[in-house]
């Protein structure tokens, strides 16, 4: 059998079952993985390090996440925009241009001096990157065959797992011994590959400026705007305390009537920027929600635990990272090999006993206390590791069966701008959660230390002594530092039961996704020439 000659980008199989994607494609297939994983990677590569960057910039650590938060607005706006885009210009220039731009706009962010010229710069660079995502999804459903189409998959769920759980790790090191702009010039090399790579081996296609005047700009007007003021409700919202702040009010009224409008649009429009009505679809629909739920998870553990490694145990950020490096290193050993366990078991069902395998792990973290630090994730982040494994790739293929060739760039955009939305939504709620448990273990630990029990005070004037003794001459000095110490500790434990608080939330939000994914209908296994949902 002669080998397949390449596809140009929206081709589809309808060959025989032994059908195999040419190496061209692959090699495509494979450069735009590196663009989708170094995208990913800078959601969460500066979590570890944003004390320092914060520092380097002068900035308060109340503004420091928007070095985060401007990053994903800018891939939440972009990414459905993505398809209408890459229709326009061509698939080749809009990838080409935006693999080139990720890294020039990357470096630029080590010379930002100020915060706001940070956030501009990394809100750009989120522009960029939120293209290579949703592109590198699309081409494993133009570029490989139904029969290949599940490794390519598995690739996607590595680059969507490994990238966020290493991201942390990667950052820490390099502000550890190099500082923190070393970060912004990582993406440089692997971009190069990828540039290289994409521009022998994408097809020259002409542009379609014509479909300018077919735009749906109304759409994308109430998207941009909705989603953008969204993302700041969510990112300032715990800070000002909700809807008790007029600007939090201001801007959730904002959101809500531009995200209104967009889904009116996107409903009645005949050519609309972003197809809702793909979510009728039982398997997308579903897979969806699921995703959005798992992207709860993925984007929440990776904020929460670095979190609690830096507030309760005084982590920096090398140490933070190599903790979290146990949640994706496993994964590089264990998804190359999903694609051949679904040959055997449907997809739901693997994709239901890797959600229950990251959801236990999150359980494994709900009885924290002092001694919780690095040694004791060991375990946990190892079951976290083999859950996520088995998680997005089936999901991916359970949502795409039954997707046409021609609705793949729309599906990829919707899938993945739901699941960067649903880790904003988590990661906002979640802190939210922790927030909220905190006070309340405080309260009611509060109730139990006060000076009328003859234990506090038993402690206070042992702490007393231990201060005079250290060489404080003033007892009501040595008697106040007495009362922050007994203070600081009840707060460092009120914390300690929020996270565990939180991290049961996160499994309680998985549990539902795994019982949601039983309600998509089955799918066939592919084996090169078809697939589909029945």
């Amino acid at each position: 059998m002669q080998a397949a000659s390449p596809r140009p980008l929206g081709a589809v199989s309808t060959t025989g079952p032994l059908e195999k994607a040419s190496t061209k494609a692959w090699i495509a297939v494979l450069a735009s993985m590196i663009g989708a994983f170094m995208a990913i990677l800078n959601i969460q590569i500066t979590n570890a390090s944003l004390l320092d960057i914060e520092g380097g910039i002068g900035t308060g650590v109340d503004n420091g996440a928007w070095i985060s938060t401007s990053y994903l607005i800018g891939e939440i706006v972009v990414i459905p925009l993505t398809d209408y885009l890459s229709r326009v210009f061509s698939f080749r220039r809009y990838m080409l241009a935006n693999a080139i731009l990720f890294p020039l706009l990357s470096a630029a962010c080590a010379f930002a001096h100020d915060l706001g010229s940070m956030i501009a710069l990394r809100g750009l660079q989120g522009f960029a990157g939120g293209v290579l995502i949703p592109m590198a999804f699309t081409m494993v459903l133009t570029r490989l065959p139904k029969g290949q189409q599940p490794f390519g998959l598995a690739l996607f769920a590595l680059s969507v797992t490994f990238a966020p759980a290493i991201g942390p790790t990667i950052g820490g090191y390099l502000t550890e011994n190099y500082g923190w702009q070393s970060i912004f010039f990582v993406n440089a090399p692997p971009s190069l590959l990828m540039v290289v790579a994409l521009w022998f081996t994408l097809e020259k296609a002409p542009m379609q400026l014509r479909l300018l005047r077919e735009g749906d700009w109304a759409g994308i007007f109430t998207m941009a705007i909705g989603l953008s003021a969204l993302q700041t409700v969510l990112e300032e919202g715990n800070k000002d305390d909700w809807f008790q702040s007029p600007f939090i009010v201001k801007l959730a009224l904002t959101a809500a009537a531009f995200l209104i409008a967009f889904v009116i649009i996107e409903l009645t429009v005949a050519k609309p920027l972003v197809q809702l009505r793909l979510l009728k679809q039982r398997n997308f629909g579903v897979g969806v929600l699921v995703n959005v739920l798992v992207g709860v998870a993925l984007f929440g553990t990776v904020y929460i635990l670095p979190q609690y490694l830096g507030q309760v145990q005084r982590y920096n950020a090398e140490q933070i990272g190599l903790v979290l490096a146990w949640t994706g290193l496993p994964q590089l050993l264990i998804i190359p090999l999903v694609p051949m366990l679904m040959k055997r078991f449907d997809a739901s069902y693997v994709g239901f006993v890797g959600i229950s395998i990251f959801a236990a792990s999150c359980f494994m973290n709900t009885t924290l206390s002092f001694d919780s630090a690095g040694d004791q994730f060991f375990i946990p982040n190892i079951v976290r590791a083999i859950g996520q494994a088995l998680v997005l790739t089936p999901i991916s293929v359970i949502t795409t069966a039954g997707i046409a060739p021609s609705e793949a760039g729309a599906a990829s955009g919707l899938s993945n701008m739901l699941r960067n939305l649903g880790g904003a939504v988590g990661t906002a709620t979640l802190a939210t959660v922790l927030t909220k448990r905190e006070q309340f273990h405080s309260n009611i630990i509060g109730q139990s230390v006060t000076i009328y029990r003859d234990e506090v005070r038993d402690r206070i004037s042992d702490l007393t002594q231990h201060f005079m003794a250290r060489g404080v001459s003033d007892v009501a000095v040595a008697q106040h530092k007495a009362i922050a110490t007994i203070g600081a500790t009840v707060h460092r434990q009120s914390l300690i039961l929020g996270f565990s608080d939180t991290f049961a939330v996160i499994g309680i939000v998985l549990a539902l996704a795994a019982i949601a994914l039983l309600f998509t209908r089955k799918v066939l296994a592919p084996t090169g020439g078809g697939g589909g949902a029945h």
